[in-house]
């Protein structure tokens, strides 16, 4: 044994283990096999697998693995407690919370050291920063449930929801998702993930004990085909899924036309930014965090390294020495850093990619120093000498391996950052904060840690752009994702629009006047060089579209994402061109009520009415341009949250057949309000309505590219641009079957999307069309965590 002198000098780590004896012994009392937790109560074990210890590869217990038939009860109790959970006040609601966040308390250490027991993190980990979270989330939503009338007036719940969450903090996202859901008045049917569902039983076992009602919180365990059932179940209204990017793009695909509320919490391949002005110690202790921290299972992992090319070597070799001292072994000694993986077959994968990363170049570095001799165990690994492209810098890995590379401006900083398909997170170190609060708004994630990294809390929101999904959980914009406005439960299929049978018409000898297409501020013959004839409502030929094909798509793409700069132009600016734009259509509003008369039949109030809420509806949100912004959280920390509202990027929107003017310029006007782009496919029988109107944007200082029209086959169109990788978010007024097409199709790169899904939305009325019901739509919020003070 180590003399107290010989301890100082060496400063090695005692043994310091955790006793597993609680954890077991609640193991042993239940009989080692777990059954679902459905209505209040656990049903009789059905088919099972086992739940493993990664660290030593022992049984821990059996668990019930799912079928469709479990879904299915799991659902009908969540149906029929739904209604009395969502009539209770929000107090009532807020104390049934409030009571599991103390229960989370009083267990705290059964919690963690079952969670690591079975997910294999490090007990300091789930001890420090796992448990305590969840209970903050549980107290958190406790007062979101007290104020939620006042805080989402004309909100409701949606009903039944279906969480699916992952292995690598399974009792956090739990809760999650769970506090949320409960808060606005939801109930529950939850899939914990295959390799570590223990914390979630415990947690029904809690549910029971403070007498929550019976049906409203429904675990059912189980591997990928339970967690179909879920997704695929007609009675669920809304899916939450945290999982990879591949079974994200499966769920929207199932999901599209359903109705469902979807929200994704999907991959990453985070940037750890670090300047040469960096308090490079500081920041290599950041780093250890950001990729070693549940040995990189973490799905904001910061495992690409940029380094300034000045201070790389510098950097790299203090990198080293503190891997060199990285303890790699029992997760349940309070003195390990790097813990079990959570299972042989995601070893298998990490060392697979890392071979892969060795043939493409990539210098592998790995410290030297004992290993367990059983168990699921990596070493932390640090890769140099790659390029963007290598594989080990494209992948997200999920395992403890860095990657790093270098850059000599902040230009290319952002640059290497944004090189990726992902956007959930991303850390700058740097003491220059007009730098820091430069880069922030710049490189396209969620969440921007400043000289820090991993920070979490209930009142900010965390959540990806890009294949990172779509959805916030934590904070007002968490809670907002739960609750829907109460008038969409009253729409109406939208009525079948009808056209006069087209009259022939000797064609005019005169002066052509096809309307061309408009991309990148200029008018353009469509690349198939062909017209398509527009016929009034009496049937007869009013004038002729181009007819739009994929090419005019990419071109009209290419504009838009040219102009992307839009979006940091001052909302005062956007919102005094968007007030151009109603002036210079109001001068105008004769000739536009004349066309609408031509076109659609409509009288000539109704023409001159559509005209004037046109005009109204583009004053009204160059009045929210400036208004709709973010917030400020205050994290239970010395930092500061600053939630900043950005663009979705680029849009695509497909107009309304009906109301061609006022239907269009609706969904155009809140999208470049905010700052996003625009490709807009009007009218499928009435284009000539905004065909027009492009003449009024190049009156009114409209930059070239921010909005671009496309005439042509409305279904044919919009699917292209579903499908295109240069699209960020489309909204699509139509049936319910291209409505479905269109989400199915918008899954290739995980955008967001917005349909009609063949409902019938009032583009006449004022108090849903100029409300902030489109606003959130087309925005995404970015949480930038500020430190300050001592």
């Amino acid at each position: 044994m180590s003399k107290v002198a010989e301890i100082f000098e060496t400063l090695d780590y005692g043994l310091a283990p955790e006793a597993p004896g609680p954890a077991l012994d609640w193991l042993k009392a239940n009989g080692g096999k777990f059954g679902h937790f459905i209505d209040g109560g656990f049903t009789k074990p059905g088919k099972t697998f086992a739940s493993i210890n990664p660290a030593n590869g022992e049984k821990l217990a059996e668990i019930s693995d799912g079928t469709k038939a479990d879904v299915d009860k799991a659902v009908k109790a969540a149906r029929a407690a739904f209604k009395d959970w969502s009539q209770l006040s929000g107090f009532e609601r807020a104390k049934y919370l409030y009571a599991i966040a103390r229960q989370i308390q009083r267990e705290s250490r059964l919690f963690a050291v079952l969670e690591t027991l079975d997910n294999g993190k490090p007990i300091r980990e789930s001890r420090d920063a796992d448990i305590p979270l969840v209970a903050r989330h549980f107290y958190h939503h406790a007062g979101w449930a007290q104020h939620i009338d006042k805080a989402f007036p004309d909100h409701v719940p949606y009903g039944v929801c279906g969480q699916i969450i992952p292995w690598n903090f399974p009792l956090l996202m739990l809760a999650w998702k769970i506090a949320p859901a409960l808060a606005a008045g939801n109930t529950v049917v939850l899939k914990p993930a295959e390799f570590t569902s223990l914390t979630a039983l415990l947690f029904a076992q809690i549910c029971a004990r403070i007498g929550l009602p019976k049906g409203v919180v429904n675990i059912v365990t189980g591997a990928g085909e339970t967690g179909e059932a879920i997704v695929n179940h007609p009675d669920i209204d809304k899916i939450a899924f945290t999982g990879s990017t591949e079974v994200g793009k499966i769920i929207r695909r199932a999901t599209a036309g359903s109705g469902k509320g979807l929200s994704l919490e999907l991959g990453g391949k985070s940037p750890f930014v670090v300047f040469d002005d960096a308090d490079l110690d500081s920041a290599v202790e950041g780093l250890v965090d950001a990729i070693w921290f549940n040995q990189g299972q973490v799905c904001c992992a910061g495992s690409r390294l940029l380094i300034q090319e000045s201070v790389e070597e510098k950097f790299i070799a203090k990198v080293k020495a503190r891997m060199a001292t990285l303890r790699v072994g029992d997760p349940l000694d309070k003195s390990i850093d790097i813990g079990a993986m959570v299972d042989p077959v995601q070893v298998a994968r990490v060392q697979d990619l890392l071979k892969q990363g060795a043939k493409e170049g990539g210098t592998v570095y790995a410290p030297d120093g004992t290993m367990p001799e059983k168990g699921c165990f990596l070493r932390p690994t640090l890769v140099t000498g790659i390029s963007p492209a290598h594989i080990l810098a494209s992948e997200e890995i999920f395992g403890p391996v860095l990657v790093a590379m270098s850059f000599r401006t902040p230009e290319e900083a952002v640059a290497l950052a944004n090189n990726t398909r992902y956007g959930l997170a991303a850390s700058v170190w740097t003491e220059n904060i007009n730098l820091a609060l430069d880069l922030a708004p710049k490189i396209k994630a969620g969440v921007v840690w400043i000289n820090s990294t991993n920070q979490f809390d209930a009142a900010v929101g965390f959540g990806g752009y890009r294949e990172s999904g779509f959805g916030r959980e934590g904070g007002r914009e968490g809670m907002a994702a739960y609750l829907k406005p109460s008038w969409e439960k009253a729409l109406k299929a939208t009525p079948v629009l009808k056209l006069a049978t087209p009259i022939s018409d000797p064609v005019s000898a005169g002066i052509d006047r096809t309307a061309k297409l408009y991309i990148g501020g200029k008018q353009a013959r469509p690349d198939s060089g062909y017209a398509r004839a527009i016929h009034g409502a009496d049937g007869r030929l009013v004038g002729e579209v181009g007819e739009g094909n994929r090419k005019d798509i990419r071109n009209a793409v290419e504009a838009a994402r040219g102009a992307l700069g839009w979006g940091a132009k001052t909302a005062h600016l956007r919102s005094q061109i968007l007030y151009y734009l109603g002036e210079n259509l109001d001068y105008r509003k004769a000739e536009f009520a004349e066309r609408l008369r031509a076109l659609t039949g409509a009288s000539a109030n109704a023409a001159k009415r559509e005209v004037d809420l046109s005009v109204e509806r583009l004053f009204a949100f160059a009045g929210w341009a400036d208004k709709y912004d973010g917030a400020v959280h205050n994290p239970p920390a010395r930092m500061l949250a600053a939630g900043i509202v950005e663009p979705i990027g680029v849009l695509a929107i497909a107009a309304p057949d009906e109301m061609p003017l006022l239907g269009a310029i609706s969904l155009l006007a809140p999208a470049i309000a905010m700052g996003n782009t625009v490709v807009l496919v009007p009218s499928d029988p009435h284009p000539l309505a905004i065909t027009d109107f492009y003449q009024v944007m190049e009156t009114s200082d409209v930059p070239g590219g921010v909005v671009n029209i496309v005439t042509g086959p409305k279904r044919e169109l919009s699917k292209t641009l579903a499908e295109h990788d240069g699209v960020d978010g489309i909204w699509f007024a139509g049936s319910l079957e291209d409505s479905a097409m269109i989400e199915a199709a918008s899954a290739g790169n995980v955008k967001q999307s917005w349909t009609t899904r063949g409902l019938g939305y009032d583009w006449s009325d004022k108090a849903i069309m100029e409300s902030d019901y489109l606003l959130a739509r087309a925005t995404q919020i970015k949480n930038v965590w500020i430190p300050y003070g001592a």
